[in-house]
């Protein structure tokens, strides 16, 4: 078990890491421990971890971490294990993961695993994997002009603040979208694996991680008060019930413009459009709890045994 971390992760999160490591250790799980020391490197360990033979690559940090770790998994064996310590772990809250340290210690020890496809963006400035969402629009404005000293003090608070900024700032320029080939317009596009967004909030409550394709939130109204709405909705389990928000399915997705805006992916900041959304190359496999649920209300969990393209067929 390979564990990639950044070491300079708050002091809290260090504790809950070491947590989760000391259980495992004294329960006689072999682990390796490698620290990041900049951006891009999760990748390159991840891809020697599984060239070396990894069984498991765990990535401890946030969804940002994930994503890069998971870039150096793809075409391998090794099942991705999260120790979530970052600000929204919105991944985490997909498949089931616990915060109490000898909870998830005992998930990652187990053969219990769910499938996840990861998505590729691609703008003019860079090719990224993700494994939640990409946004264009005003949540990407929002996540580029974040301040990250306000945002490791008080964590998910950070977005609440400088989303109250930015409202009074952005134009909310009309998007141009095309879902395999169908033009849209919108004000704010959320291009999403998952069902959450953000944190435990349920953005598109019939998304399948597991499988090849997206869910396409597409926000067509503009301007402050469509955006509070929005915000006000999303606690609420509510975002596709208000009125000018449509959820759709897409193969691959098409932001055309306005050339230049910011783009987000995984809740940091990911390059400018154009942007290209498409599915990776395959799936990975991930230790998931017994209680995440994925399709219909059922669980899809998996014997570690079979191969992540089996366990997406099944």
């Amino acid at each position: 078990m390979f564990v990639i971390h950044n070491p300079t992760a708050g002091r809290r999160n260090t504790r809950k890491l070491w947590a989760v490591l000391d259980w495992l250790v004294n329960h006689g799980a072999p682990v390796k421990i490698l620290e990041t020391r900049h951006s891009g490197h999760a990748t390159v360990l991840a891809r020697e971890a599984v060239a070396s033979g990894a069984d498991m690559v765990v990535a401890a940090g946030g969804d940002g971490t994930i994503a890069e770790t998971v870039a150096g998994m793809i075409g391998g064996q090794a099942r991705l294990g999260v120790i979530p310590l970052g600000t929204a772990n919105v991944l985490a809250h997909e498949f089931g993961l616990p915060n109490h340290p000898r909870e998830l210690a005992t998930i990652l020890s187990s053969p219990r695993s769910a499938p996840l496809w990861p998505g590729v963006m691609r703008s003019p400035t860079s090719t990224k994997l993700f494994v939640q969402m990409v946004g264009a629009g005003f949540d990407a404005h929002v996540v580029h002009n974040i301040d990250l000293h306000t945002k490791r003090r008080i964590g998910r608070g950070a977005y609440v603040l400088q989303t109250l900024r930015e409202l009074q700032r952005y134009q909310f320029p009309d998007l141009t979208i095309r879902l395999d080939g169908v033009e849209h317009r919108a004000a704010s596009v959320i291009v999403s694996k998952g069902r959450f967004y953000g944190g435990p909030y349920i953005l598109a409550p019939d998304a399948r991680p597991g499988e090849r394709g997206f869910t396409v939130a597409l926000f067509r109204d503009g301007g402050p008060l469509s955006a509070l709405r929005a915000g006000a909705a999303l606690p609420l389990g509510r975002m596709g019930a208000l009125p000018g928000v449509s959820l759709l399915h897409a193969s691959r997705v098409e932001i055309g413009g306005p050339i230049g805006l910011p783009v987000q992916a995984d809740g940091d900041p990911a390059g400018i459009l154009p942007l290209s959304v498409y599915d990776a190359e395959g799936p990975i496999l991930v230790a998931a709890s017994p209680q995440a649920k994925y399709r219909r209300g059922e669980a899809l969990l998996f014997d570690s045994a079979s191969t992540p393209q089996q366990q997406a067929a099944q």
